[in-house]
C-alpha cells in the first residue's frame, strides 16, 4: 500500500510538473510575440521597450519588490535563491508605481490565436434569472378542519377506527355520551311542553319568558354540535337523547386520530384532524442570495420524481419574512391545485423560477399587465377588479402592489458576459479591447447580480465597450509571471530583463 501511495504521487508530481512546464513553455512563446505596454517612462518613441540600464546586473537593491518563480509566480521571497516546489532559480522582481490606468498588453495576431482571445460588446438589455429551489408538498393548513369534543363527556363510538381513511363532508365520526347533554334536552322538553299549555291560556309575560327559555335550550344544543335536524327530532319525540354524533364538516382525509373509545373527554379535546387536499402547498426553501428575484404572486413550475413527465404550475403565496439561523434560508410557499389527489404530502419537488431582471434585483412581470391581485392572497390574480374570494378584501391593480408589468417603462441594465470577469473574493476585473488596436486593458469593474450567462455591470463599463470573455485568464496569468498587476497581485512589480535567463542555470 506505501510503494503504491507513493507511485501515485510520483505520478502526479511528474504530470503536475509537465502541465507546469507546458504552461511556461506557452507564455514564453507568447511574450515573445507580444511586446507589453506600460507606463511613458519605460517606452521610447517607437513603442519598443527602452533597456534600463543597470539591469544585467539586478540594479539596485532598493529597486527588487520581491524574489519570484518564473513557473510559480505565487512564490514571493525576500532573498534570492530556489524556488520549493520545482527548485528553478528565483528572478528579482522591480518595484513599480501604480499607474493611473490598468496595465495594458498588445498581441499579435499569431499571439492571439495562440490564446484563443474572444471579446464581446457590452450592451444593455433585459436579462432572465432562472433559479432552481427543492422543496415538499404539505397540507393546505386554511384546507383542515379539527373535530374536537364540544361538550365533556365519554366517547363511546368511534366510526373512524385509523388514519388515512377518506371522508365525505356529513360523514358520522364520532358518538359521545354526556350528562350535561342529557340535563339540557330535558330543559327544552319541560320547556316546550310549558309553552304548548300557555298557549291556551295564560298571562302573556309567562308565554314571552318560556319561549325565551326554548330558544335559549336550542341555542345551547346547536352550539353543542347538534344539527337543526337533530334538535326537531328530539322536540317530536318527546324524549331526550344521551348521545350526540358529530358529522365531519368537510371532505378529505382523516390525518390524525387523538382518542379511543371508552375515553372521557372535556370541551375542546381534539379526537380527528381532516385534511381537504383539493389544494396543497408547495414549500420551497430559499437562500438569502435567492430573495432578490422571488416575489409574491410569482409563477412557478415544478416536477417531483414520484410523477416523471408532468409539470405543475402555482403561484407565490406566501414569503417567510425571516430566515432560519442554522439553515440560512427562508420558507417560499406557493398553493397549487390538487383536484386529480396526485400530489401527496410529503413529496419532493423541484421548482423553478423565471425572473426577467432590469437592474439592482428587481424583476419585471408582464404577465402581470392590467392584473388584479388580492393584496393579502396574492395567488388571487384577476383579469377584472372585484372583492378576494377568500378574505373579501377588494382586489388592487398590479402596478399598484409594486409590479413592473412593461419593458418600455424600464433602462435595460448594462450587461456582460458571465465569462468575462475574473473574481476574486474581494474584486473582479475584465480586460476592455482597444478600439483602435489589439491592446487589452486591465479594468476594475463593480459587479451587481448574476443572472443566467450574464452579470449586471454597476460600475467600471461602458455600453460599446468590448471586454474579453475567452483567453483572459492567459493574459491575466503573463501579467503575474511578468510581476504587473493582475487580479492576484493589484499591486504588482516588474520582473528584471537582466535575469531572464536563470531558469536556464
Amino acid at each position: 500500500m506505501i510503494r503504491t501511495g507513493r507511485k501515485r504521487n510520483m505520478n502526479m508530481t511528474a504530470t503536475a510538473g509537465a502541465f507546469t512546464l507546458a504552461t511556461a513553455v506557452f507564455f514564453s512563446i507568447l511574450a515573445m510575440s507580444t511586446p507589453w505596454c506600460e507606463s511613458a517612462d519605460t517606452m521610447g518613441t517607437t513603442g519598443e521597450r527602452q533597456h534600463t540600464p543597470g539591469h544585467e546586473d539586478h540594479g539596485g537593491e532598493s529597486d527588487i519588490a520581491f524574489w519570484t518563480c518564473p513557473m510559480h509566480p505565487h512564490i514571493k521571497l525576500p532573498e534570492p535563491g530556489r524556488c520549493p516546489i520545482c527548485q528553478m532559480e528565483l528572478v528579482p522582481v522591480e518595484k513599480v508605481p501604480m499607474q493611473k490606468g490598468g496595465p495594458t498588453l498588445e498581441l499579435s495576431e499569431s499571439a492571439r490565436k495562440l490564446a484563443e482571445i474572444e471579446t464581446t460588446r457590452v450592451e444593455r438589455r433585459l436579462v432572465e434569472k432562472k433559479l432552481r429551489l427543492v422543496g415538499r408538498v404539505d397540507f393546505d393548513e386554511t384546507r383542515l378542519k379539527y373535530i374536537t369534543a364540544w361538550v365533556p363527556g365519554r366517547i363511546d363510538r368511534l366510526f373512524v377506527d385509523y388514519t388515512g381513511i377518506t371522508v365525505r363532508k356529513g360523514d358520522h365520526m364520532v358518538e359521545i355520551y354526556s350528562s350535561d347533554l342529557l340535563s339540557t334536552q330535558e330543559e327544552l322538553l319541560q320547556a316546550a311542553k310549558t309553552l304548548e299549555r300557555l298557549t291556551e291560556s295564560g298571562s302573556p309575560l309567562v308565554k314571552k319568558s318560556t319561549e325565551r327559555a326554548v330558544e335559549a335550550a336550542r341555542e345551547r344544543l346547536l352550539l353543542w354540535g347538534l344539527t337543526p335536524s337533530q334538535v326537531r327530532a328530539i322536540e317530536t319525540r318527546g324524549t331526550p337523547q344521551d348521545r350526540i354524533t358529530i358529522y365531519a364538516p368537510i371532505g378529505g382525509i382523516v390525518i390524525e386520530k387523538n382518542a379511543a373509545e371508552g375515553m372521557y373527554v372535556q370541551t375542546g379535546t381534539r379526537i380527528y384532524v381532516i385534511a381537504d387536499l383539493a389544494k396543497v402547498w408547495i414549500q420551497f426553501d430559499a437562500y438569502e442570495s435567492d430573495l432578490p428575484w422571488i416575489r409574491y404572486g410569482q409563477e412557478v413550475e415544478f416536477t417531483t420524481r414520484a410523477l416523471p413527465g408532468e409539470v405543475f404550475k402555482g403561484r407565490i403565496s406566501f414569503i417567510r419574512p425571516f430566515l432560519d439561523k442554522n439553515s440560512r434560508t427562508t420558507m417560499v410557499r406557493l398553493t397549487a391545485d390538487n383536484s386529480k389527489g396526485i400530489l401527496k404530502p410529503g413529496l419532493f419537488v423541484t421548482g423553478v423560477v423565471r425572473a426577467t431582471v432590469f437592474g439592482k434585483g428587481k424583476v419585471i412581470d408582464t404577465s402581470m399587465a392590467g392584473k388584479w391581485i388580492g393584496p393579502m392572497h396574492p395567488e388571487i390574480v384577476s383579469d377584472y377588479p372585484g372583492k378576494c374570494p377568500i378574505c373579501g378584501m377588494d382586489l388592487e391593480k398590479a402596478e399598484d402592489l409594486g409590479y413592473v408589468t412593461a419593458a418600455q417603462d424600464v433602462t435595460p441594465p448594462l450587461v456582460i458576459a458571465a465569462s468575462a470577469p475574473l473574481i476574486t473574493g474581494e474584486r473582479a476585473v475584465v480586460y476592455v479591447k482597444n478600439p483602435d488596436a489589439p491592446v487589452y486593458e486591465l479594468r476594475d469593474v463593480v459587479l451587481g447580480p448574476r443572472a443566467g450567462d450574464y452579470y449586471i455591470v454597476e460600475g467600471g463599463l461602458h455600453d460599446g465597450e468590448e471586454v474579453v470573455t475567452n483567453g483572459a485568464f492567459k493574459i491575466d496569468s503573463d501579467l503575474q509571471i511578468k510581476g504587473m498587476r493582475s487580479m492576484m497581485n493589484p499591486e504588482g512589480g516588474r520582473a528584471m530583463e537582466g535575469h531572464a535567463g536563470h531558469g536556464g542555470h
